[in-house]
């Protein structure tokens, strides 16, 4: 057991460590090649702040533990919006955008309510092929954005870039991956081994410690950004970060191996689709579509009340 508790908290760190190695290293090549910052922040930033869902599903993927994968991406998914989105509101009220309102937040809706759909149709599985079509959803959804950024029509804020020689860049890349991969295998390791010793299921695993530790990066983007009053990236990140668990990790996962999806995940599925609806319907009835502290106070106690549910349920 505490073997397993070392793995998991030396995962967690390598594995941050190595996200954080792989997005300087490619920002600063991607800066080198005359990409603008705005794309850069919009696709080398926002896919290194979810490399940790990434790597952990894949492996998890590989040892056919579908319940680690699903509880990964709906825990991360939850945690971000619910819990991420309510202590940004706590620290800083969250000015969101027309765009976000439209565009972002429904697709976030749409993209949960398609896992359950071909959850349900599909014999409580997600095949190959369905994976390809999430993947195919991810990289319309990308470039959708791309265009919309050169439109300067997507973005508040600026993500800063540091620039590093070629060497130090490639350095860092290698160094990002190594410590992805390693990191990635000693956290599932460490999670599964501590999931058998507790006897709870790797679904409530996936859900809390796992998830938890592989949205640290978000947290942090988040929070720095409400510090410095950035607060069109921190949700940006939030909403961006949900998206792509959906339409790259969980399909890059089903295309690996299928996914059986147990009817505690569909419950879960249901909550990751719901908790947006909330953020929906706070900033909708906010003023000026503000989250305000207010609402940043009732996200972070339904993160908690759902928590406190899922802990006593089993």
């Amino acid at each position: 057991m505490f073997l397993s508790i070392i793995f998991l908290v030396g995962g967690f760190l390598i594995l941050i460590l190595g996200a954080d190695k792989l997005v300087d290293g490619s920002s600063s090549i991607a800066k080198k090649l005359k990409v603008s910052s705005l794309i850069i922040g919009l696709t080398v930033v926002a896919l290194g702040t979810s490399m940790p869902e990434f790597v952990v599903n894949l492996i998890s993927s590989i040892k056919g533990s579908s319940d680690m994968v699903m509880g990964n991406v709906l825990g991360s998914n939850i945690f971000n919006v619910l819990c991420i989105g309510g202590l940004t509101a706590l620290v800083f009220p969250i000015v969101v955008k027309k765009s976000t309102v439209y565009f972002e937040i429904p697709i976030t809706i749409i993209a949960s309510l398609a896992i359950l759909f071909m959850s349900i149709m599909g014999d409580y599985l997600i095949s190959r092929f369905e994976g390809i079509i999430l993947l195919s959803c991810f990289i319309a959804f990308i470039l959708y954005t791309i265009v919309l950024s050169k439109k300067g029509n997507n973005l508040e804020g600026e993500f800063e870039i540091r620039e590093f020689t070629l060497l130090s860049s490639i350095i860092r890349i290698i160094i990002g991956i190594i410590g992805l991969t390693l990191g990635g295998k000693l956290l599932v390791d460490g999670a599964i081994n501590i999931a058998h010793y507790m006897g709870v299921s790797e679904r409530i695993i996936g859900l809390t410690i796992v998830s938890v530790g592989t949205s640290l990066p978000e947290l942090a983007t988040s929070m720095v950004a409400a510090r410095k009053k950035n607060v069109g990236i921190a949700i940006g990140n939030i909403l961006g970060s949900n998206i792509f668990n959906i339409f790259m990790v969980l399909a890059s996962s089903a295309i690996v191996r299928p996914i059986s999806i147990s009817n505690d995940s569909n419950i879960d599925i249901l909550v990751s689709a719901a908790s947006v609806i909330l953020l929906l319907l706070l900033v909708v009835l906010g003023k000026k579509f503000v989250i305000s502290r207010v609402s940043g106070f009732i996200l972070f106690t339904s993160y908690v009340a759902y928590i406190i549910i899922i802990l006593f349920s089993k």
